[in-house]
């Protein structure tokens, strides 16, 4: 009975929990659209989050087309199968890998650093003090946060993908002395939209779940800088299971389409 009791209670936080981050959601979509809109807010956000993010993005997809293709190459060899190269990157990564593993790592730079920022304002009453002087802290704050990761994060994904294809390009030229025409000709006839159009849509998910989750755990913050470093991490723990979870669900319903 004294084990059960601790486990009973944690299980009662987590749907607890979820059921305030579904509250949190839901005053999102009811904040996001009544005026009054913060454009300003929502671009510099957009800035932040998007451009900032460019170069942690280009080198992981670089890096993620490099091993891949130099880890699968040897296996085709021995198939005699290497002509199938580019067909084969270029679907794994722009279906699943390459929109995982980038919202994976937006959730550990972007949603970290919403948790923090959020929850140092929440400890040092900044947010409060919005309250009293009359603003809507969450719309400036949270709605816009949300917004910009929703808008980014599929923009980030489709160059990281770009870029992961010309890391495997580089590859097969060196490797299999593949002209970089042959290789995008081959990558461009090996995708369709059933391919690219389901990763782009769960893309918007993955941006809309990691700004969610920081944004819920900083504007709920406990006092004192502990909190603040709770908030960080939890953001991005919740967001990576979150981020997995959305990916199983886009591809079961993609699944069911594709065979109807």
């Amino acid at each position: 009975m004294n084990i059960a009791n601790p486990i009973l209670i944690r299980t009662k936080s987590f749907f607890a929990e979820i059921g305030d981050m579904a509250f949190f959601a839901a005053r999102f979509f009811r904040e996001a659209f009544t005026s009054p809109f913060e454009f300003k807010e929502l671009l510099r956000q957009c800035y932040n989050m998007g451009n900032r993010s460019f170069f942690l993005v280009g080198v992981t997809g670089f890096i993620l087309g490099l091993v891949f293709t130099l880890q699968s190459r040897p296996t085709l060899m021995q198939f005699g199968a290497q002509s199938w190269m580019p067909s084969m990157v270029s679907i794994s990564i722009v279906r699943e890998i390459g929109p995982v593993i980038i919202a994976l790592i937006c959730a550990g730079r972007i949603g970290s650093g919403i948790g923090a920022e959020l929850g140092s304002m929440r400890v040092t009453e900044q947010i409060d003090a919005m309250e009293v002087s009359g603003t809507n802290p969450f719309k400036y704050l949270v709605v816009t946060r949300i917004a910009a990761t929703t808008l980014m994060l599929p923009l980030l994904i489709i160059m990281g993908d770009a870029v992961a294809l010309f890391g495997s390009a580089i590859v097969e030229n060196l490797k299999g002395e593949v002209s970089y025409m042959l290789y995008f000709n081959q990558v461009f006839n090996a995708l369709s939209f059933s391919d690219i159009i389901p990763a782009t849509i769960k893309s918007f998910f993955f941006g809309f779940a990691i700004g969610l989750v920081g944004c819920y755990k900083g504007y709920n913050c406990s006092t004192g800088t502990v909190g603040v470093g709770e908030a960080s991490n939890a953001a991005v723990v919740y967001t990576s299971m979150l981020l997995f979870v959305i990916d199983f669900i886009a591809v079961f319903v993609t699944d069911i389409f594709i065979e109807v």
